[in-house]
């Protein structure tokens, strides 16, 4: 998979997109995605089963990530996809991008491509976000990139230990 936007390629991910994410997570960049400061433990696992995954281009199995490139050196800057909520039977996406390239519109614009991708590439509908409630850049990402708010209630994530509040949207089908 490739996406080219204006500033950006989004591809599949690949061996050698784990030290550069393990990186990023050391800042909390990927805390909400899971990552913790000591991924670098299990990353190379993670890897190959996301690229399995990915290979298997079924967005209601697990996950399929993606990486974001800039477009003028092809430098990985965070990432982009799909996760499969087991409780509530929807798909999801998922984003994150490094500190040092946040407040620069490269998020908004990989979730827009990351959209158009999704909703072209599989016969979905739907797909949401679950944004914790505190986390107003990443929910502001969302509305810029033409999530609707559902709802927000309290709700405990995969990663979470305890339910927390968390702002739900989605996007649909045009």
């Amino acid at each position: 998979m490739r996406i080219e936007t204006e500033r950006l390629i989004i591809r599949s991910i690949e061996k050698g997109d784990e030290k550069v994410f393990a990186e990023m997570a050391k800042d909390g960049s990927f805390d909400e995605l899971g990552f913790d400061v000591n991924c670098s433990e299990w990353i190379d696992e993670w890897i190959d089963e996301a690229i399995a995954l990915s290979e298997k281009d079924d967005p209601r199995v697990d996950y399929i990530p993606c990486t974001i490139c800039l477009k003028e050196n092809e430098e990985v800057i965070g990432n982009v996809g799909n996760t499969y909520y087991e409780d509530t039977k929807k798909i999801g996406i998922v984003y994150g991008v490094g500190a040092e390239f946040r407040k620069k519109g490269y998020t908004s614009e990989a979730v827009r491509a990351y959209l158009e991708y999704f909703f072209d590439h599989y016969k979905e509908d739907e797909i949401i976000a679950t944004i914790l409630a505190d986390n107003v850049p990443s929910y502001k990402t969302a509305e810029r990139s033409g999530f609707e708010l559902i709802e927000t209630k309290m709700y405990k994530d995969i990663y979470d230990d305890e339910e927390r509040l968390y702002r739900f949207y989605a996007a649909k089908r045009k």
